[in-house]
């Protein structure tokens, strides 16, 4: 007597086939996943209170990051623009302009526009703006080409793997303090060479770079 249809040996073998196959599958979606825009936040652009254009500010007008992020130099955080610095021109250019009321509203009432951060880390992330800046650490390194930028976005993944690559190879990228704000930079041919240098004219302790307690306090 047959107990079983002749297809039970290719169900069998589709059964065996994906309980080998399904942990893995699911595993590589699962990482391909978390390391994705979706959960990375990469190349999202935040809504804001304000249509800011770093583009038309730090690109077209040439305006210093230092003007509005005031504390990168000194502070942990680099800091979001106060009203009354956007007021220090717009006081007297585009003074009625639609898009900037809620600018004039935060001026009248007192109370801060609430910007929405961008470039976001765990809070089990210890990061410090100042020391990279100190170490010779671009604006561009991490954020991008943000003078191009119309409305801005998180231009670099922000994931433990990418902060490491640069500090397993800190040669690569950083560059002399100079230009540290200048968003046109480009590593020289001669990177490895000169970026070497500048670890030991910085005193970059690269033999602490990789230790846990620097990033996780």
């Amino acid at each position: 007597m047959q107990l079983f249809r002749p297809g039970a040996n290719s169900v069998a073998v589709a059964v065996i086939v994906a309980l080998l196959v399904l942990p893995g599958a699911a595993l590589g979606l699962t990482y391909a996943l978390w390391a994705s825009p979706y959960a990375t936040g990469q190349n999202l652009v935040v809504s804001q209170p304000v249509p800011f254009s770093h583009k038309h500010h730090a690109g077209d007008l040439g305006l210093d990051c230092r003007m509005c992020h005031t504390d990168v130099e000194k502070g942990q955080f680099a800091g979001l623009p106060a009203t009354h610095i956007c007021m220090t021109c717009h006081s007297q250019i585009w003074t009625n302009a639609q898009m900037l009321e809620p600018v004039r509203n935060s001026l009248a009432s007192g109370q801060p526009l609430h910007w929405n951060r961008v470039n976001r880390l765990p809070d089990y992330v210890f990061f410090d703006h100042s020391i990279h800046i100190a170490k010779g650490v671009g604006c561009s390194s991490c954020h991008g080409a943000v003078d191009q930028m119309p409305l801005t976005q998180q231009a670099q993944p922000l994931t433990m793997g990418w902060c490491l690559s640069c500090h397993r190879h800190p040669e690569q990228f950083v560059r002399p303090r100079a230009d540290v704000f200048n968003m046109r930079w480009t590593p020289p041919a001669d990177q490895q060479m000169q970026g070497a240098r500048l670890i030991r004219d910085y005193h970059i302790h690269t033999q602490h770079l990789l230790d846990c307690s620097t990033c996780h306090r």
